[in-house]
C-alpha cells in the first residue's frame, strides 16, 4: 500500500505545484536553520577524548588566602607550582602530568625559513601516554628526562612538515628561543575538541606544535601564556609569580584514574592533602576540593560559547514556526480535497487507509524539504566558517548529522501532517455526495 500512498502523494504535488512548493519551503527553511546551528553545537559540546574520558580528572584546590573568601566558593582553577609538583611526586593516580601554555620563537637550523612564533606546551613525560597521543616518528620523554632537565622536544606534523619537509626529524635540532633541543618524537595528526587539558587558552584552536618538559622550560626561562591567580607577595621567590613557593595558581594538573575504587581514594587524598597543607600553615581557607571528569570540567566551565546556545535554541523556535506553517497548509490541502477522499471513503476505503495516506503525502514533503533543507545547512555552515570565531573552522557537517537531518525532516513533517491528516479522515463521506 505505501506504493500505492506514495503514488497518490506525487499525483497530488503535480496537481498543486505551488501549495506543495511553500509547504517544501518552509520545511526546508525550518531544517536548513536548526541543522546548521545543531551541527556547531554538536562539535563544540562532543566528548573531546571518548576512548578515556571516563577515566581522567582535574583535581582543585584552594591555596588561597582568606581575604575575600565566601563561604560556598569555587576552589582555585588553577594549581600552584608547589602543590601540582607534590601531587606529581605522590604518584597517586595511574598516571598524572601537569603542565601549562606557552610560546617559543623557532627558526629553521639552516636559516632558510625567517623566525616565526608557536604555540608550545611544557608539560611532564605521562602528557602522552594518558591522553592517547598518536606519533608518526619517535616517542615522547620519560620521566628520567623531567627529572634531568633534557633539552629535548616533540613536535607536531605541521611543524616537522615546514622545517624538514615531512622527514623524520628524530635527532634534529630545534632552535627555539636561542636554545637548541633535540627532536626526540613527532605527533600524528592528532586535533582535540575542544582542547580540554587547559581551558585558560583558546579552546577550539590546533594543539600546541611543540612540546618541552616542564622543568626544562623553567631552566631555559621559556615565556609561558595562560591566566595567573596571585593572592600574595611572589618577590621572595627567585622565579618570582612562577616558583615553586610562589602564592600564584597557573598550572593544569590531569590525573589518570582507572577504577572508581581508585577514584574514591583519590578523592579522599586530595581532602588529606588540604588538611595537612592547612595544617602547615600554607592554606586558610576551610578544606575544599574538586575532582572533575572530562565532560563535568567542561561543563563547569562553559565550553560550549553562550552565543551558540542562545542560536540554538532561536533556531529551533524559527523550526517550530515552521512547522505551525505546514500544519496549516497541509489543513487547506487535506481539507480542500474533501470531495475526493468522501468519495473514496463511499468506496469501502478506511479512516486509517485516508490517515495513513495523507501521512505519506506528508512524509514524502518533509523528505524533499530535507533535502533542499540539507544545502541551505551546508551553506549556513559555509557562512559559520567565514566568521572570525575560534571554533569557526571547526563547523562541518558529519555522517551523524547528516543522518540527523533526514530523520528530522521526516519526524518534522510526519508531527505537521498528524493533525491534518486526522481532520481529513474524519471527513463524512455522506455529507460530500450529497454535495456533488
Amino acid at each position: 500500500m505505501f506504493g500505492y500512498y506514495l503514488e497518490l502523494a506525487l499525483r497530488s504535488f503535480r496537481r498543486n505545484k505551488v501549495l506543495t512548493a511553500l509547504m517544501v519551503l518552509a520545511i526546508a527553511l525550518g531544517i536548513g536553520a536548526s541543522m546548521t546551528t545543531l551541527t556547531v553545537f554538536h562539535v563544540l559540546s562532543g566528548d573531546p577524548i571518548p576512548s578515556k574520558s571516563h577515566v581522567l580528572f582535574y583535581p582543585r584546590l584552594d591555596p588561597r588566602s582568606m581575604n575575600g573568601f565566601t563561604p560556598g566558593d569555587e576552589p582555585e582553577a588553577q594549581m600552584t607550582r608547589f602543590d601540582a609538583e607534590a601531587l606529581l611526586r605522590d604518584k597517586r593516580g595511574d598516571r598524572q602530568a601537569l603542565m601549562t601554555g606557552g610560546t617559543l620563537a623557532l627558526e629553521a637550523a639552516d636559516g632558510r625559513i625567517e623566525p616565526f612564533r608557536v604555540d608550545s606546551r611544557y608539560t611532564t613525560a605521562d602528557f602522552f601516554p594518558m591522553f592517547d597521543v598518536p606519533f608518526r616518528y619517535g616517542s615522547g620523554w620519560s620521566s628520567a628526562d623531567d627529572e634531568s632537565r633534557a633539552q629535548v622536544a616533540v613536535i607536531s606534523r605541521a611543524l616537522n612538515d615546514k622545517l624538514f619537509g615531512g622527514a623524520n626529524s628524530v635527532g634534529q635540532t630545534l632552535l627555539a628561543g636561542n636554545q637548541r633541543l633535540r627532536i626526540i618524537g613527532v605527533l600524528d595528526e592528532w586535533r582535540l575538541t575542544p582542547r580540554f587539558y587547559d581551558v585558560t587558552n583558546d579552546l577550539f584552536s590546533e594543539v600546541e606544535q611543540v612540546f618541552v618538559p616542564f622543568w626544562t622550560s623553567r631552566a631555559l626561562k621559556f615565556p609561558t601564556q595562560g591566566n595567573m591567580n596571585c593572592w600574595g607577595d611572589t618577590g621572595t621567590d627567585p622565579e618570582g609569580a612562577q616558583g615553586a613557593n610562589a602564592p600564584c595558581a597557573w598550572l593544569q594538573y590531569w590525573v589518570e584514574l582507572g577504577t572508581p575504587e581508585k577514584l574514591a581514594a583519590y578523592r579522599q587524598y586530595l581532602g588529606n592533602y588540604a588538611d595537612q597543607q592547612r595544617a602547615a600553615g600554607r592554606f586558610e581557607r576551610p578544606t575544599n576540593v574538586r575532582l572533575h571528569s572530562v565532560m563535568e570540567w567542561l561543563d563547569d566551565q562553559d565550553a560550549v560559547p553562550g552565543d551558540v546556545r542562545l542560536q540554538l535554541w532561536l533556531a529551533l523556535g524559527f523550526l517550530a514556526v515552521c512547522l505551525l506553517n505546514t500544519v496549516g497548509l497541509l489543513l487547506a490541502k487535506f481539507l480542500g480535497r474533501a470531495s475526493q477522499i468522501g468519495v473514496r471513503r463511499a468506496l469501502g476505503a478506511t479512516r486509517r487507509a485516508i490517515f495513513a495516506q495523507c501521512l505519506v503525502e506528508a512524509g514524502t514533503v518533509g523528505m524533499v524539504g530535507g533535502v533542499l533543507g540539507l544545502g541551505l545547512a551546508w551553506l549556513g555552515l559555509w557562512a559559520v566558517r567565514q566568521q572570525p570565531a575560534d571554533y569557526a573552522a571547526l563547523a562541518r557537517m558529519d555522517g551523524t548529522m547528516l543522518l540527523t537531518t533526514f530523520v528530522l525532516a521526516l519526524l518534522a513533517s510526519v508531527l505537521a501532517g498528524i493533525l491534518p491528516a486526522w481532520r481529513a479522515c474524519q471527513v463524512a463521506p455522506a455529507i460530500q455526495l450529497k454535495s456533488q
